[in-house]
């Protein structure tokens, strides 16, 4: 895939240095990325949820979803190209010295350019690590990136990780998925609840395939016959190795997941 930045914007209007000093010196805020496509977004209640919910949990206050709709089209435009959108909410009022009082939130939206490429089957190496708040897609990414890097060191493309409690539970920035000999299982475990996990579940369900949550241990993986990552950026992407695991890539779970995703509708923003 390719990228080139369209524009940028902070509650609708150009951003200031005072926002980007916040931004860069107190790295606490949350934020959702997207795929618009002709104006529209699969799973685009679920985005703004997630937003509405974080923005309550970390700063105490309500964030108007009608106005950073609003803020959203305008980034998008009018063309019907394929972008990318990242919705960041901070706040420049926060203080650090009194995190628990309530302050306004700010909306910094960045659009790209996106194409699409067939996605190649990638090996993961599984870690032991938990994000702080995995509910919440927030800004603290160090320790993501960090055992990527360790990853791809040890000659893998990615990291799967292992919670405290000895589950699988998420990759560095996907949802993981498993295909068994009824269906398609999703650890049980704190991460992430995905957007793009939540609608193929949806899809799925609708489709009349099995589709369920269950705990999966390290010594589980060998009992899968295949596995998958998915998010904003890559709804299916097969994974052909886990540490010392092969799995087979068969291109009709592929084509069964995509069709399952393409039951969920483009909602316009």
């Amino acid at each position: 895939m390719t990228v080139a930045l369209i524009r940028v914007s902070l509650n609708g209007s150009a951003v200031d240095e005072a926002a980007w000093r916040s931004l860069a010196l107190t790295n606490y805020g949350h934020f959702t990325s997207l795929l618009a496509s002709d104006q529209a977004v699969q799973g685009l209640d679920l985005h703004l949820q997630r937003l509405a919910d974080a923005t309550h949990e970390l700063f105490g206050t309500t964030l108007d979803l009608v106005q950073t709709r609003e803020w959203m089209r305008e980034a998008i435009g009018e063309g019907a190209d394929s972008q990318s959108m990242r919705v960041t909410v901070f706040s420049r009022a926060f203080n650090r010295e009194r995190p628990a009082d309530p302050c306004d939130a700010d909306v910094l939206i960045a659009a790209t350019s996106f194409e699409a490429h067939a996605a190649t089957p990638v090996s993961v190496a599984t870690a032991r690590y938990q994000r702080d708040a995995p509910h919440i897609k927030h800004v603290g990414t160090f320790g993501l990136f960090q055992q990527k890097l360790l990853a791809q060191r040890r000659g893998y493309d990615d990291v799967l990780f292992i919670d405290v409690n000895g589950s699988v539970s998420e990759g560095s920035i996907w949802n993981v998925g498993f295909f068994d000999h009824n269906g398609v299982v999703w650890p049980e475990a704190e991460m992430l609840d995905g957007v793009s996990q939540r609608l193929l579940q949806c899809g799925l369900a609708e489709s009349g395939v099995d589709s369920q949550h269950r705990r999966i241990r390290r010594t589980d993986l060998a009992t899968f016959r295949g596995a998958f990552f998915t998010n904003s950026r890559r709804a299916v992407v097969p994974i052909s190795r886990i540490d010392d695991i092969n799995y087979a890539v068969e291109p009709r779970d592929l084509a069964l997941l995509q069709r399952a995703l393409d039951t969920q509708p483009w909602q316009p923003l």
